[in-house]
């Protein structure tokens, strides 16, 4: 049975993830009506299976770690983790998979929801399959905002259909501990996730095509995090791959893995984590001119460039800009303000840093791997200016050095790494490695973010004794190298 019904909304918004909810609520504080439209639970992968359920799992990993390392406090570490608290602390921070609360908030917020799956139908038209098998069609006069976000990438393996396997969703979702895992990957979810199993009493086997893992990081970084997982019990197979994969005694029994080189890995659980795809194969876009499964390109008011009319933004993972929560969350800002002064008939501010362009997803997009040690990084490293063709000062300084991080860690391992740009004199990159560096990332990000030169950072003094010393000593260290450069001419 279908039911038609007709609603016209000033805006239509594809998706109540957290990039979805921050459009709507953008949009709806800008006086616009709008409409969210989601087919699964309402908050989105962040909040179900991906940022928050995978920190809940890292985080007392990471201190047990972090506790049972400390001079007087190690020994009264006994025992192992406790993986049912550990387990059911996640599913408390996931509200048990229940959106009621983010449901609520969208309705406080003044935003109407339409549960089902969306599909553009021509311009400024969306037809909505609800779940009880109606169908509502949603019209809106200004703008539809994609925000649908991505999905994991499988690899192209013989019997993939019939092999039960594990994605990201799985890997933060799962309610036993596996006693045996394989992952596929060598990026973020790969080695967070190789991290917090293997701690909770799992035997991780890695698998990477390349020769390192966080392809995307510094090199000193990356090979801090293989070191400790090494030294964690992870076996680390680099160039390698994965050939086949099958379960011989059905779903529920045992995955053989057969890598590249004619090896075999039996295991309980095998994890895919091998890149994400955008979730734009079934909403549309043929519709209106696009290639379904795409990523939708943008311009830096991230509206799509390859639809007439000004009506069509893709917003967060979608537009493969920066796969990222906050990223996605700070696009979703700017469209929110985009979408209300062209509806208003108001001038987009368009210049570098004004209100209605994305320029940080150029230039200091921050990133955190919840990692042991913990890997920080924003704007360029050194791989990427050299890509760009850019001349930069890359001043290295160990973090173990600075009296902050000795109380932290008495043995504390780690290092930062900033890159200047010589005629400007402002930092254009940093990356720290090290245990509790993720606080220092802001302090970077606003440095290259507001282009604040390295003679005005002289005199923004760190609080002794903490790690933010390291901005004081990285200064220091960039002073004695160009006196010796400048002494050797």
């Amino acid at each position: 049975m279908t039911d038609e019904n007709n609603n016209t909304y000033d805006v239509i918004v594809l998706g109540a993830g957290p990039v979805g909810e921050n459009v709507a609520d953008r949009t709806v504080a800008a006086g616009l009506s709008t409409v969210i439209v989601e087919s699964e639970l309402v908050g989105g992968e962040c909040s179900y299976w991906a940022c928050e359920p995978s920190k809940a799992l890292l985080r007392p990993v990471l201190l047990y770690g972090e506790a049972s390392r400390f001079p007087g406090v190690g020994a009264a570490v006994t025992g192992p983790i406790d993986t049912a608290a550990v387990l059911r602390h996640r599913d408390y921070m996931v509200s048990d998979w229940d959106d009621k609360g983010q449901v609520d908030w969208v309705a406080s917020a003044g935003i109407t929801l339409v549960r089902g799956h969306g599909r553009l139908a021509g311009p400024r038209r969306v037809t909505v399959a609800t779940p009880e098998g109606g169908t509502v069609e949603l019209t809106a006069r200004h703008a539809v905002a994609v925000c649908t976000g991505t999905s994991a990438s499988l690899p192209p393996l013989p019997g993939l259909d019939e092999l039960r396997y594990w994605t990201s969703r799985e890997a933060t979702s799962a309610e036993q501990v596996p006693g045996r895992l394989v992952i596929l990957g060598a990026g973020v979810v790969a080695v967070e996730m190789a991290t917090a199993w293997q701690a909770l009493g799992t035997r991780v086997t890695l698998v990477a095509r390349g020769s390192g893992l966080l392809g995307r990081v510094e090199s000193f970084a990356s090979e801090m995090v293989a070191d400790r997982l090494r030294s964690a019990g992870v076996d680390l197979r680099f160039e390698s791959g994965i050939a086949a994969a099958e379960r011989p005694d059905g779903p529920d029994g045992e995955v053989h893995v057969t890598l590249a080189d004619g090896s075999l890995i039996v295991a309980d659980e095998l994890l895919f984590a091998t890149g994400r795809s955008p979730r734009t194969e079934d909403i549309g876009l043929d519709t209106i001119g696009l290639k379904p499964g795409t990523w939708i390109s943008t311009d830096d008011t991230f509206t799509a460039t390859d639809v007439d009319g000004d009506w069509l933004y893709a917003v967060g993972d979608v537009n493969h800009r920066a796969l990222l929560t906050h990223q996605g969350k700070y696009q979703a800002r700017i469209v929110g303000g985009v979408i209300a002064d062209r509806a208003a008939g108001i001038a987009l501010d368009t210049e570098t840093w004004g209100r209605s362009v994305g320029t940080a997803d150029q230039l200091a997009v921050p990133q955190v791997v919840f990692t042991d040690p913990e890997v920080a990084a924003v704007g360029l490293g050194t791989e990427d200016a050299a890509r760009a063709g850019r001349t930069v000062d890359v001043v290295d300084y160990e973090i173990g050095h600075v009296a902050g991080a000795i109380q932290h860690d008495p043995k504390y391992v780690g290092r930062a790494r900033i890159l200047i740009d010589p005629e400007r004199r402002t930092i254009v990159g940093a990356t720290f490695a090290g245990g509790g560096v993720a606080e220092l990332l802001h302090s970077a990000t606003i440095a290259i973010t507001g282009e604040v030169t390295i003679d005005r950072l002289w005199h923004a003094v760190p609080s002794f004794p903490t790690i933010s010393e390291i901005w004081l000593r990285l200064l220091e260290t960039y002073r004695d190298q160009q006196a010796e450069s400048a002494g050797s001419e």
